[in-house]
């Protein structure tokens, strides 16, 4: 067998395991399910078992992993309830983080473009690991879960927006100009998803949503792919296109198909879920460096920091500018979800590493920062708002710390 093949069939070995564990372990403590597939790739990796090194054809699948996980979180928004002055207190937050974030990130980095990276993915919010939580617990759809998605939702965007005018390599000038040229495709695009479809194109998914033609799924792909060919003819990063992917997609879906669509996510999640996005959190696993985390000293030091400005970068600005009528368990476990981060941490230091502006070590310690805050900052928001009774559902489910999670 090849080296890729050996090593696909190990990812997919632990994309089965992961859950079970998952399961397992949540009778006592629910643990996300990205947690396991991180650590059983660390496992499998160079730095301990040396059984899987990626290569083209399994970083080619993290990708496309990566971006499936960003087009989904797209696909989430809810554009009635991302709105008014929830929305604007959500951006000035966002903001606010990215000033404190790139300040804090010049001062532990000792330079402006190292800084940049440290700041930006300080700034993040793993939006697809708190919805499924705020989902079982019976909140995603009340109010919390409301200015929770506003908030979330800021939080990945800004951070992609960020990462194109600040980590392109280009003039702030250039980037701009081709960020308003790929917004005016994204806004022709949502005018043309926000226009009525034809009779015939519901009917083509109706009749092919349970056949080998599955019309409406091979649709989908095509919008990623145009929007992920957009982005990427820009010179823009790939998750800007996946984001304004999964927008797109709900909006068709929502005035074409509106009984299907529910229906029409599943089988995209299944092959997300299922397959994609596993592949790149266990390579995030394999190329993990662990023997820089764990050599002492400064880099080992930085971890605890890390988490701690997640929450200090990320959560203070939101405590400060949360609406008006949360009261303060219901605050604090905004900023809570909010804090939490992870797959835009590892696709910033991937880029940092890449470009040799971040040591192997320093994104260690920010991606171990982000596997902890997805491990703890929900628990500590679940329990605090249980204080007063607001979360119906108590302890998440095994399925919201896995299947549709996995983030």
């Amino acid at each position: 067998m090849s080296h890729s093949g050996s090593t696909l069939v190990l990812i997919m070995a632990i994309a089965v395991l992961a859950p079970l564990l998952a399961y397992g372990v949540g009778r006592w403590l629910p643990v996300p399910l990205v947690i396991f597939e991180i650590l059983l790739g660390i496992l499998i990796g160079p730095d301990v078992l040396d059984w899987a090194r990626p290569d083209a054809l399994i970083d080619g699948l993290s990708q496309l992993g990566l971006a499936m996980l960003i087009f989904l979180a797209g696909y989430e928004i809810e554009f009635g309830k991302v709105r008014g002055d929830t929305l604007r207190r959500s951006v000035w937050a966002w903001v606010i983080a990215l000033a404190l974030g790139l300040g804090t990130g010049v001062l532990l980095g000792g330079g402006y473009t190292k800084g940049v990276f440290i700041g930006v993915a300080l700034t993040s919010t793993a939006l697809g690991t708190v919805l499924p939580v705020l989902r079982d617990s019976g909140d995603l759809h009340g109010r919390f879960g409301s200015v929770v998605m506003a908030f979330g939702a800021v939080g990945e965007f800004g951070p992609i927006i960020a990462m194109a005018l600040l980590l392109s390599g280009r003039g702030a000038a250039e980037s701009t100009a081709l960020l308003a040229v790929f917004a005016a495709l994204t806004a022709g695009a949502v005018v043309w998803a926000l226009r009525p479809r034809p009779p015939w194109f519901s009917k083509v998914i109706a009749k092919t949503l349970h056949s080998s033609g599955q019309f409406a799924v091979r649709f989908v792909f095509l919008l990623l792919a145009l929007m992920l060919g957009a982005s990427t003819a820009l010179g823009l990063d790939v998750l800007l296109g996946a984001f304004a992917a999964g927008l797109i997609t709900r909006l068709v879906l929502t005035g074409a198909a509106p009984e299907s669509g529910p229906e029409i996510l599943e089988k995209v999640e299944g092959v997300g879920f299922g397959f994609l996005v596993p592949v790149f959190f266990v390579v995030t696993g394999i190329e993990f460096d662990l023997d820089s985390l764990l050599d002492g000293g400064r880099t080992l030091l930085l971890l605890p920091v890390f988490l701690l400005l997640f929450l200090l970068v990320r959560g203070g600005p939101i405590w400060f500018l949360a609406p008006r009528d949360l009261d303060r368990e219901d605050r604090g476990g905004l900023v809570l979800y909010g804090s939490t981060a992870l797959p835009l941490v590892v696709a910033i230091t991937t880029i940092g590493v890449d470009d040799k502006e971040l040591t192997a070590g320093e994104a260690a310690a920010l991606v171990g920062a982000g596997m902890l805050s997805v491990l703890i900052f929900p628990l500590l928001a679940l329990k605090l708002r249980a204080r007063k009774g607001g979360a119906e559902g108590g302890v998440p489910s095994v399925e919201s710390v896995g299947g549709a999670e996995s983030w």
